[in-house]
């Protein structure tokens, strides 16, 4: 019986959004295949989280892609990047977890291409006068990531309802965000 690569990676990314430190043994067991099956195809865990890594790119690009960055108002955008990647956030969110994948020199070159389309938008909304200049490109497409990832896990965990991932996400994102008229710099 051939093994389904792709059924295999989507087990494994459903298990360890919700418990990142599954073993082997369970993923194995949450794709319906043996161990050793999974060890064929992964030797190990690292192999396993990076081709996770992978596929959670692959969901980001063609998420960018669908919610059209460089098209109509930056906020507009932002909500419809939201709304593309949702159905994502929790792999997105167990990667954000991994360590290994964001330290050293080893990093993968697609997350950098995510980042700059991400920064690149807030970028736009800047300088269309949409989002405030006091915060920079970079810290607004962190703190996406991390309202993506701190979203995902409320829901995984039952303490937040799906429905309300969008609209909590973006609201408390752009409610931040958006550049209102003479709203003085808190001083340090």
């Amino acid at each position: 019986m051939a093994v389904d690569r792709e059924h295999v990676l989507r087990s494994a990314a459903a298990l360890l959004t919700r418990r990142s430190t599954a073993t082997m043994d369970e993923v194995a067991k949450a794709a319906g295949i043996s161990r050793a099956t999974l060890h064929r195809h992964f030797a190990g865990r690292d192999a396993l989280v990076r081709a996770l890594e992978a596929l959670g790119i692959a969901e980001c690009e063609a998420a960018l892609d669908a919610a059209r960055p460089t098209e109509g108002p930056a906020h507009d955008a932002v909500r419809r990047l939201v709304r593309e990647i949702e159905p994502a956030a929790g792999l997105l969110a167990f990667l954000y977890s991994e360590n290994q994948l964001f330290e050293g020199e080893e990093r993968n070159e697609g997350w950098t291409r995510i980042d700059d389309r991400v920064a690149a938008l807030f970028k736009r909304g800047q300088a269309a006068g949409e989002f405030r200049i006091d915060l920079t490109p970079a810290w607004l497409t962190e703190a996406l990531y991390g309202l993506l990832a701190s979203g995902a896990w409320a829901v995984s965990e039952g303490r937040v309802a799906p429905r309300d991932f969008h609209f909590m996400i973006v609201e408390l994102l752009l409610g931040g965000a958006l550049r209102h008229p003479r709203r003085p710099r808190e001083e340090s």
